[in-house]
């Protein structure tokens, strides 16, 4: 039975990607299953973010009702699987300073290589529209106890803020310059809309790597990204929404009266084979049963 690499081997994997030179796409992954997939397909790293979190585990929006147990158990399961090194995205670290200690403990346990901590003041509070930011001060604390939360120092920690999106620049900018004092070991940015905005982090982010929540079209260019510092680009998290409509199609078919022989866009049996890794119990089950 061919083993995955180990918890230790994905996350030097991790930080060798943030050390390069290059910008990759990680694989939006939420099951054991599409963890697979993306290693089968060659992604160098895959992403299980906390609104696909609460998508797979409770099938609720993303409005920060998951708990970090149910959380932390569905990365353990797509790490278990053999996923890609896997970054999580740990919302603002289910409480305070202390729950992110926490946070970092169960997520450091269940075999991630990487986890984003956020600035981001959540949950809701009540008669409150739009989330805002912490303070600084606040959000300093989290990224410094993250930091000091983790026993392997191979574990990625990285500090995430939204302010360009809910307050300005400016504030960009001035949160960057303190949490790349943290001792966090990269950045990362929603909201960033052109070239400028990520020239000005670039500029006060003391050569730590940068991870970006999504680019518009316009900053598609993966070299240029490269050039700015950008280790990390997401591009959204649609295999969740393709495998919604497979299954919502697949059903409505059966249920308006397809044969299931008749069925469009079933997996054939050779890949559910390779995806179930069916070859590797096999054998498992000639040497030992």
């Amino acid at each position: 039975m061919e083993r995955p690499p180990s918890t230790a081997q994905r996350r030097a994997a991790f930080r060798a990607i943030l050390a390069g030179n290059a910008c990759i796409h990680p694989a939006s992954v939420h099951d054991p299953i599409a963890g697979r997939i993306a290693s089968d397909l060659g992604f160098e790293a895959a992403m299980f973010a906390g609104s696909v979190g609460s998508l797979t585990v409770l099938g609720a929006p993303d409005i920060i009702v998951l708990t970090l147990s149910e959380f932390a158990d569905q990365a353990r399961r797509i790490c278990r699987g053999g996923a890609p090194p896997l970054l999580v995205d740990a919302d603002h670290g289910y409480g305070n300073a202390l729950n992110v200690m926490r946070t970092v403990e169960e997520l450091e346990t269940a075999g991630i290589a990487a986890l984003t901590i956020e600035d981001t003041d959540l949950p809701r509070g009540h008669g409150v529209g739009e989330p805002g930011l912490l303070s600084l001060e606040a959000g300093l604390g989290k990224m410094r106890a993250a930091v000091a939360a983790r026993e392997d120092a191979g574990l990625t920690v990285i500090a995430r803020t939204s302010a360009v999106n809910l307050v300005n620049l400016d504030e960009a900018v001035r949160r960057t310059q303190v949490y790349a004092a943290s001792g966090v070991d990269a950045l990362f940015y929603t909201g960033v809309s052109d070239w400028d905005q990520l020239a000005a982090i670039q500029a006060v982010a003391r050569g730590l790597p940068i991870v970006l929540g999504g680019t518009p079209p316009a900053m598609s260019d993966k070299a240029k990204l490269a050039a700015h510092g950008v280790r990390v680009a997401l591009q959204g998290h649609q295999p969740f929404a393709a495998a919604v409509a497979a299954i919502h199609a697949t059903l409505k078919a059966l249920r308006d009266g397809t044969p299931p022989a008749e069925l469009k866009g079933v997996a054939p049996a050779a890949l559910m084979k390779q995806v179930t890794r069916e070859a590797d119990y096999a054998a498992a089950t000639r040497d030992f049963l």
